[in-house]
């Protein structure tokens, strides 16, 4: 069993990390500045109480990461597949964060806050958003299909097309100006 390395209340600033510079350590009340995890494959990493601020994942590998009350500014995650990190306590935060093409499949994400993010071809396949909240965000070709998004907020957001057959919207808020993004699958014309 490898030794599990345990950082409490430390600050990282403009570092690079490679592929598996980070593994197996425990991050508790950490802060991350302008940090590059983009090359990271992360093996037994977990971030507890953690701030990142202008960090890039572009297409890191977070396959075995646990992210606990982690708050993301200004960060950017193309192509990360979440699906597969520790489903325990998965608690995240995202604001003003570029997410195009990442997978939330499958995960529970209760109340999840998305605010004035690009959120384009995120896949949220089968995902428990119940009270999410997506202000400010592009949702363009954001895939919700057999998802829960009950009691979400899309009143701000734009450029989603979700589909109520297949879709869990109960008290879910859109704007008047949202509407033709549920009616797409009817061939509706809203002007």
């Amino acid at each position: 069993m490898p030794f599990i390395q345990y950082i409490f209340e430390a600050s990282f600033n403009g570092i690079t990390y490679t592929k598996n510079s980070a593994d197996f350590t425990d991050f508790e009340r950490c802060i991350f500045n302008h940090c590059d995890f983009s090359a990271s494959a992360f093996v037994g990493v977990t971030f507890i109480d953690c701030i990142f601020n202008d960090c890039n994942f572009d297409q890191a590998q977070i396959n075995y990461v646990a992210l606990r009350t982690a708050h993301f500014n200004r960060c950017s995650f193309r192509e990360v597949n979440f699906a597969m990190a520790d489903k325990l306590i998965f608690d995240i935060r995202f604001n003003d964060c570029i997410l195009d093409f990442a997978k939330f499949y499958t995960l529970k994400m209760k109340g999840t806050s998305f605010s004035g993010c690009s959120l384009i071809a995120v896949d949220f396949m089968a995902a428990d958003l119940t009270g999410a909240a997506f202000p400010n965000c592009d949702l363009y070709r954001a895939e919700f299909d057999k998802a829960t998004a009950n009691k979400c907020d899309f009143s701000l957001s734009r450029n989603y097309t979700i589909d109520p057959a297949r879709t869990k919207l109960s008290k879910a808020v859109f704007s008047k100006s949202g509407l033709k993004g549920l009616l797409a699958r009817h061939q509706i014309v809203v002007t």
